[in-house]
């Protein structure tokens, strides 16, 4: 019994070493670029949070039921934006309320770093920020510092698409 133990400590001391090195370091704030739109928007780091959500309007589901089309808010560019719909996640908010929303696939850029993550689509105009970053998008790719804000480098805008 002791060998396992000794092993699985030698296994999360070494997986903490290589998270060291490679994860990045976050704090509870941070500006990222919504692409391709590069559109910078502030974004609350979550980790009790399971999902992501951005904020968007007049959500729309399209005839078909795979694709959705959602405006950014105005004072983030107000884009109207085509998303294939990736599903329907019920999330259950702060105040213990359940809601059905639809489920997007989007590319944020942190820093110098691209994630590809999916993020519910609700009304966020209540909130102080437009973007929530759950555990699902942060997975072990980062390390959050609950006490600061702004870690990261201003994100560079991605070369505009056609």
């Amino acid at each position: 019994m002791v060998a396992a133990g000794a092993g699985a400590l030698v296994v999360t001391v070494a997986y903490a070493r290589w998270q060291q090195r490679h994860a990045l370091h976050i704090g509870a704030v941070e500006n990222v670029v919504l692409l391709p739109w590069n559109v910078s928007l502030p974004a609350r780091v979550d980790t009790g949070a399971a999902t992501s959500a951005l904020d968007a309007r007049e959500i729309r589901v399209l005839p078909g039921k795979k694709y959705v089309e959602f405006r950014l808010p105005e004072s983030y560019g107000g884009h109207l934006v085509h998303r294939k719909l990736h599903g329907w996640r019920v999330v259950t908010s702060s105040d213990g309320k359940s809601e059905e929303r639809p489920e997007v696939q989007m590319d944020l850029l942190f820093g110098d770093r691209l994630i590809r993550t999916h993020v519910t689509l609700s009304d966020r105009s209540h909130m102080h920020y437009p973007l929530l970053l759950g555990r699902r998008t942060l997975g072990n790719r980062f390390i959050v510092d609950v006490t600061q804000t702004n870690l990261l480098p201003p994100a560079a805008a991605a070369p505009a698409t056609p």
